[in-house]
């Protein structure tokens, strides 16, 4: 059940971030005077649709009888005011697919040359609209990470980055998250949302702490400190009944030793519980802004040494491979590994990190959510022609040339390049999904 709340969670916030992307492209674009045609939440085909008439500024439904009479390009009000002139109007739309969203833009092509298209648009405003994604994607890392300033920051990184003048940090102990029927934690009285602060008077950090220990006492019996929400009886009336009814309760939190007698060592497991491990937050105040610009940043910085990292390790893994001494092939593949290991797809995102980050709490999700929104920005700003970055980098290496980039030229290179991602990320694809399983 967890897993499965956790790929609902995690299509939800991929979906969200990619919308946010496309609508920094969409704003950037507006402003840039780019007629948008449609602007659509998830992908095709559609399951509502709204039209904005440009004359009136007015939304309304646009009936699923004229979406396959007429294209999109085709779907224009005449605009008196500007002579003669076509404007379209801009579609909103939601679609069946949620995975993600897009904002087109008339013609796209750079080559285009109408008036109020994105190829008409000078080299400076292009810019501009190609990096409103990635802008974005920024901008909301930065939102995410200062409110987390403010209501707890997980810290996940050695040195991440804090301002140690405003800084506090708390630790929260380990929480028990569930407990088998019939194991020695359920017969002893331990519940879920427990949490165990000390064993055998020994306190402990981490759920890995209590494993270890578990692990070297199997078979005997271990003590666990434990600290739960339990309830008091308060203003009594005197009576003479037992027991004596109670009129109001109130939730304190209460601390217990409870005595386990471990199942012995070759068990399927010691003390049937599964754990919550130790979280460390940090809070800020005033610096929170200041915290949420400088984490973007750290974390951008790492996602960038960690592509160079991977694309080096690919680069020398390879050439290893061809080398005739045994010893410089076994690094070489490993170093693919290595490469193999640290890529994950939307399955692995979605079908392993989201799940765990959503299980460990709204902080943890948050953290993961602006994580992922850093690496959208630092994939989308990369020179690939099939991605933003990529897109400019085309267009201002012909500017540099002095040569026309025609819409044919454009579409071919954009094309193979979309090829090529397809097939990595097929390949990283069934990487998640042997991982996963």
């Amino acid at each position: 059940m967890d897993i499965f709340v956790g790929i609902i969670v995690g299509l939800l916030v991929l979906t969200l971030l990619v919308i946010l992307h496309e609508f920094g492209h969409f704003i950037v674009a507006r402003h840039n005077g780019v007629n948008v045609l449609e602007f659509g939440i998830g992908f095709p085909p559609r399951a509502i649709a709204w039209i904005k008439n440009p004359e009136t500024g007015k939304w309304q439904r646009y009936p699923k009888s004229k979406w396959k009479k007429e294209k999109l390009s085709k779907v224009v009000y005449s605009s008196g005011s500007d002579k003669g002139l076509a404007q379209k109007g801009m579609i909103f739309s939601i679609n069946w697919l949620p995975i993600g969203g897009f904002c087109q833009m008339d013609g796209e092509s750079a080559a285009d040359t109408r008036k109020g298209t994105f190829g008409a648009t000078n080299f400076w405003g292009k810019t501009k609209i190609l990096f409103g994604g990635v802008l974005m994607n920024w901008i909301t890392a930065f939102v995410i990470f200062t409110i987390l300033a403010w209501t707890g920051m997980p810290l996940f990184l050695d040195n991440q980055f804090t301002v140690a003048s405003d800084t506090q940090t708390a630790s929260s102990p380990v929480e028990i998250t569930s407990v088998a029927e019939n194991s020695p934690a359920s017969k002893a009285g331990i519940k879920v949302d427990d949490k165990i602060i000390a064993v055998d008077g020994n306190a402990v950090t981490f759920a890995s702490d209590i494993t270890e220990y578990n692990g070297k006492h199997a078979g005997e019996t271990v003590v666990y400190t434990i600290r739960r929400l339990g309830t008091v009886c308060t203003n009594q009336p005197d009576c003479y009944i037992e027991p004596c009814p109670c009129l109001e309760e109130e939730k304190v939190t209460v601390t217990t030793d409870i005595a386990v007698l471990l199942n012995p060592e070759g068990s399927d497991y010691l003390l049937g519980v599964t754990m919550k491990s130790n979280e460390q937050l940090s809070y800020s105040t005033w610096s929170a802004p200041i915290v949420g610009l400088g984490l973007t940043a750290q974390l951008t910085g790492e996602t960038f040494k960690g592509l160079g990292s991977m694309l080096w390790n690919l680069v020398r893994g390879v050439g290893s491979l061809f080398s005739f001494d045994a010893n410089t092939r076994q690094e070489g593949q490993e170093a693919i590994s290595e490469v193999g290991d640290s890529v994950s797809g939307p399955v692995g995102i979605i079908g392993v990190l989201f799940p765990a980050f959503t299980s460990a709490g709204p902080a943890n999700l948050a953290f993961l959510a602006a994580l992922i929104s850093v690496s959208l920005a630092c994939m989308n700003i990369l020179p690939i022609p099939a991605l933003d970055g990529g897109r400019w980098f085309l267009i201002a290496i012909y500017k540099l040339r002095r040569k026309k980039l025609t819409k044919e030229t454009e579409e071919k290179i954009v094309a193979r390049a979309f090829v090529v991602l397809l097939i990595i990320m097929f390949i990283v694809t069934i990487l998640d999904i042997t991982r996963f399983f």
